[in-house]
């Protein structure tokens, strides 16, 4: 069916103008962390278990799952002695504890910049300050920070949340953040802290996710110049509707899709430009997938808008990276 019939028969004269944001999609962090799981069953076979999704995207997991991997909720479900794979939005003291206890082999696919979170929480608590971190309740990275920094932690959203915190204006404080917030998410809530408490201390904000910010960014941009925005991501994924309520913020219909079958072909009427971007945890065969449902419905012309080349890459654990060294003369040989 072409466009025209969407759109009762009116014929349109001009191809659907689809502008993708740059940068969009995966991040190093969660590079890395596919990375590990797929080396792992390369090296040590299948299954490998991992705890909690890899990464916040349906299509991501069911592909690892084919090739072997096994997600479960806690460790109790990995059977003594499987090989374990911690998510990379990371896990507390208490899982490693846990993990270290039953003697389960460990590979930590927890993305760097988290790790990185951790370790100031870690430095501030040593200090004596009380701890704020500014996150999401609930989301498995808060809750893997949480449980790393080794002393209670004060959780706000927002500015009313500051407002509302039980300690003392000289309260000696330190604050930490969750990386799928960008500076632009977080800027309120510190400058409200800023302006409660006398004794305040916190990361630069050249320290916040590169990622988050710069796909933020793209897609603020993105929408000066689109009629509409598609977002491509998983709903449980924090950056992805984060990105969303950009587009919303800047006044445009904005649409989170997991993939092309999700889009409805009535958004599109009216719109010649179409703003398309992927989450963190997004692949580029979802984005493609969206742009192949476009087609469907009539002619597309697709460009991509000037943005940042990013070309952060992370190292794997040293396990993988000595364990896949030594494979290599072995496969040049079977060649």
């Amino acid at each position: 069916m072409g466009i025209a019939a969407f759109f009762g028969g009116r014929e349109r004269d001009y191809s659907l103008d689809v502008i993708l944001a740059k940068p969009r999609g995966f991040c190093a962090g969660v590079v890395r962390a596919i990375e590990i799981v797929e080396r792992a069953i390369d090296l040590y076979g299948a299954p490998v278990y991992v705890r909690h999704e890899i990464v916040h995207n349906r299509h991501v997991v069911n592909k690892l799952q084919r090739k072997g991997a096994v997600f479960v909720d806690e460790l109790d479900e990995i059977p003594d002695g499987a090989r374990t794979i911690f998510s990379a939005h990371g896990v507390s003291r208490a899982i490693e504890d846990e993990a270290a206890r039953r003697g389960l082999p460990v590979l930590d696919a927890t993305c760097p910049l988290v790790t990185k979170v951790h370790i100031q929480g870690r430095r501030y608590a040593g200090q004596g300050r009380t701890i704020v971190l500014i996150g999401h309740a609930g989301h498995a990275e808060v809750e893997g920070t949480i449980g790393q920094v080794g002393t209670p932690v004060l959780l706000v959203s927002t500015e009313a949340d500051v407002a509302a915190l039980p300690i003392a204006d000289d309260t000696p404080l330190a604050y930490i953040t969750q990386t799928t917030l960008s500076v632009d998410d977080t800027r309120g809530v510190i400058a409200a802290l800023e302006a409660r408490f006398t004794d305040l201390v916190g990361p630069d904000v050249t320290e916040i996710c590169y990622a988050t910010q710069n796909r933020q960014t793209a897609v603020r941009d993105l929408c000066r110049v689109v009629d509409l925005l598609l977002v491509v991501g998983a709903e449980n994924s924090s950056n992805s509707n984060r990105l969303r309520e950009i587009g919303v913020d800047e006044g445009l219909p904005s649409y989170l899709v997991a993939d092309g079958s999700a889009i409805d072909p009535a958004w599109f009427e009216g719109v010649v430009a179409v703003g398309l971007t992927a989450g963190a945890s997004a692949p580029d065969e979802l984005v493609d997938s969206v742009i192949a449902a476009l087609r469907a419905l009539g002619p597309v012309t697709v460009s991509q808008l000037d943005g940042i080349e990013e070309r952060v890459e992370f190292s794997l654990p040293s396990e993988l990276r000595h364990a896949s060294s030594a494979l290599e003369p072995a496969r040049a040989s079977a060649v």
